[in-house]
């Protein structure tokens, strides 16, 4: 799996901030320990009104993607349907950071371009 640090986590979670503004969703890139001791971390969003926990997750392998996690929940919700929209307004966030996240991660990826210097 291609190495994230924290720091470009962080940047392209600020970078999709600014063009998507998230609406009432908090994004937060989570500190954590990768493999060996590397700085990495982990993209995780909290959605108003629920108080599951959401994270993303780079690929493991070559030709995957990210994907999102939800955790389970000890406890129902119930919700009104005005909450319900709003909640499917974050997850429709949630699914544009998701590939934005794929995105940044397919062009850093790919090796840069050379020009012919003839």
């Amino acid at each position: 799996m291609p190495f994230r640090s924290l720091e470009v986590l962080q940047s392209w979670v600020a970078e999709f901030e600014l063009i998507h503004a998230p609406r009432n969703g908090a994004v937060r890139v989570i500190p954590q320990d990768g493999d060996d001791g590397a700085d990495t971390g982990l993209v995780a969003m909290r959605i108003l009104n629920s108080p599951t926990e959401i994270y993303l997750e780079p690929p493991r392998s070559a030709g995957e993607e990210w994907t999102v996690t939800f955790e389970p929940r000890e406890e129902p919700v119930r919700l009104k349907a005005d909450d319900v929209r709003r909640i499917a307004n974050e997850l429709a966030t949630l699914a544009e950071l998701c590939a934005f996240l794929q995105q940044k991660s397919h062009r850093a990826a790919r090796p840069p371009l050379v020009r012919n210097q003839d």
